[in-house]
């Protein structure tokens, strides 16, 4: 395994990451645990969860995902052997059992979601703590056309206030350092501004990337380069799509397509296209197209940690072992080749 330092913390994390969103959903919590201990046995020492998690969301299932981590935590005794990151809901009006109907990123919000998170997840600490979305508005989750009109002047002072209540969690001991997801080059500018007048400041940003969504490279790029806030990459196999299970509209049984109603950022115009051109590029080069696609991830000076998903143990080991995929020139190039033919088709 490979490690990288978080940001400016003394943190020293495993450049694969293991996403937990399928724990309570897709994945049985004995199957949880099964990934769980394999993970650790293969270097892995960060975790990134959520308090809205499993996914889809939904009241049945939320906040399962941390619980199915604190019983592991506590049965495996693994505490200190492993780095958790776990995310507080911004607005959520379409999720009303999200802190029954508080969700929000104010000062109370803040607190009460820590709480819970803590409760659940057995542990009296958070090493991360991240804002999964902003309060403000923003074009995430695939979201376009930006809606100039939902500007107001009071999202800097949000953005002080949330960070003031993480203050007071790291006073307290709760949390150790800060992050934020699905953010913009505003967004982190702002944070890192607010830092400067004495506020927490941040030590990663959560934002999708991946072969079918480069937009990070825009303006996000060099922001985490410059101000050392790297980029914890979500979605690296574009929530399973690269590995061409979706293609010519199949959705099989079980798979995320299968089971969340919810319009998927990935059914996009042109989607075939790109991943058939990526697919062409893994067998011309003798490569798994998956693991090509976290290879390519994991290359990127940009980036702190890859965040890998599975629903199976084999589709664990193979996203884990891409650690070990060293891509050539040769594969870079045909790759920066196809992106340019079908550039970013699922921001």
């Amino acid at each position: 395994m490979q490690f990288r330092t978080l940001g400016r913390t003394d943190l020293k994390v495993s450049l694969i990451c293991l996403g937990t969103m399928t724990f309570g959903q897709q994945n049985t919590e004995a199957e949880a645990h099964e990934q769980l201990d394999y993970a650790l046995t293969q270097g892995v020492n960060f975790l990134d969860t959520a308090e809205m998690y499993a996914v889809p969301p939904s009241a049945a299932t939320y906040g399962r995902t941390e619980e199915y981590i604190g019983n592991w935590l506590k049965k495996s005794g693994r505490r200190k052997d492993v780095i958790i990151a776990t995310k507080v809901a911004g607005p959520a009006p379409g999720m009303p059992w999200v802190r029954g109907g508080t969700s929000g990123l104010d000062r109370a919000g803040v607190a009460a979601a820590v709480e819970g998170s803590l409760k659940r997840l057995q542990t009296d600490y958070i090493d991360l703590y991240q804002t999964h979305w902003p309060q403000r508005p923003v074009n995430s989750f695939g979201k376009m056309g930006y809606d100039q009109t939902a500007v107001t002047t009071r999202e800097s002072d949000e953005i002080a206030e949330t960070l003031a209540a993480m203050q007071d969690l790291i006073k307290a001991g709760k949390i150790r350092h800060v992050g934020v997801s699905n953010e913009t080059p505003w967004g982190v500018g702002t944070h890192i501004r607010h830092a400067d007048g004495g506020l927490p400041r941040i030590v990663s940003i959560q934002n999708p990337y991946s072969f079918l969504n480069r937009t990070f490279e825009v303006g996000l790029a060099e922001m985490a380069l410059q101000e050392n806030v790297g980029l914890l990459a979500y979605a690296p196999l574009a929530a399973g799509t690269l590995s061409g299970k979706y293609l010519n509209g199949q959705v099989p049984a079980g798979t995320r397509w299968a089971i969340d109603a919810r319009v998927s950022r990935y059914k996009r115009p042109r989607l075939d296209e790109a991943v058939t051109a990526y697919m062409g590029i893994a067998e011309k080069h003798g490569l798994d197209v998956t693991q090509m696609a976290l290879a390519f991830v994991n290359m990127q000076a940009f980036v702190t940690s890859t965040i890998i998903g599975a629903t199976t143990l084999e589709q664990l080991k193979s996203n884990i072992a891409s650690i070990n995929v060293k891509l050539s020139n040769d594969v870079v190039q045909d790759i920066n080749a196809a992106h340019a033919v079908t550039p970013n088709p699922c921001p």
